[in-house]
């Protein structure tokens, strides 16, 4: 009954432990290094998504707008956009 008692104390424990491991980890930053684009004359949102995410295109649209801070869909030559 002890052993038992004990063991299950441990896994109780444990168990614990790696919930508060991932509840409080971070990223950690092994995404890669950040690549960024410079917009060329022509250059909309959704043709730079279309080339460089895989799959749908707005989604791209949309991590292109929150990573770069942008209010809206529009972007001139020569700003500089970080990809995610």
């Amino acid at each position: 009954m002890f052993a038992f008692s004990l063991i299950g104390r441990i896994v109780l424990l444990a168990l614990a432990v790696l919930l508060l491991w991932a509840l409080f980890a971070g990223e950690s930053g092994a995404g890669g290094p950040e690549r960024s684009y410079r917009v060329k004359p022509g250059d909309t949102l959704w043709s730079i998504a279309e080339r460089t995410f895989p799959g749908d295109p707005r989604e791209g649209v949309w991590e292109l707008r929150e990573r770069n801070g942008l209010g809206s869909t529009t972007i001139v030559p020569g700003q500089v956009l970080v990809l995610p």
